[in-house]
């Protein structure tokens, strides 16, 4: 049995869970998410405590226990607080802005690359240099945060591009000078 899934999640007083066999709707400050859960697992509410069990005691029932417990405390966490992930843009000329929803950023090609955001996703730049990525959903927060990433990756040389806010990135030495 997973030891992930045996703990239960609480539910802030903020957050209102409505479930419907095993489908599940999370509703609170930040926005409502909702998602189906896989057969092989069952959920239940007690009092402000979510309870995810296997209903079998197959492999595959025992293997999504933990999946699904940690899926629906990501959803309740995201909810009652929201996800942000930051990334920094690195290089000379390099910069980002919004206009309006939209995520511009210059990294270095011929033409500024616009970001659209899905609902439920909203971008901040401070300093030209520092984006924020936030919402409720965490694997949406993830998604968006490494298509900027994906615009211009962080090269070994320099270091320049477009990297996670306390990503390490490996250095490699250029070509050596004549002596």
């Amino acid at each position: 049995m997973s030891r992930i899934g045996k703990q239960p999640i609480p539910v802030p007083e903020k957050v209102n869970v409505t479930l419907n066999g095993l489908s599940l709707t999370v509703k609170g400050p930040k926005g409502e998410l909702s998602r189906t859960l896989p057969d092989g697992v069952s959920i239940s509410q007690v009092d402000n405590t979510i309870v995810i069990s296997p209903s079998t005691d197959k492999r595959k029932s025992r293997e999504r226990h933990g999946l699904c417990r940690s899926l629906v405390a990501n959803m309740v966490q995201g909810v009652s607080q929201g996800y942000s992930r930051k990334l920094e843009i690195v290089g000379v000329g390099s910069r980002a802005q919004v206009k309006g929803k939209t995520l511009v950023v210059s990294a270095g090609y011929s033409h500024p690359v616009e970001v659209v955001p899905p609902a439920g996703i909203t971008f901040a730049v401070e300093n030209n240099t520092n984006v924020t990525v936030s919402g409720a959903d965490k694997e949406l927060v993830g998604n968006e945060a490494a298509k900027i990433r994906a615009i211009r990756p962080p090269e070994p040389y320099k270091g320049k591009g477009i990297k996670y806010e306390g990503e390490r990135i490996l250095r490699k030495a250029g070509k050596s000078g004549k002596k």
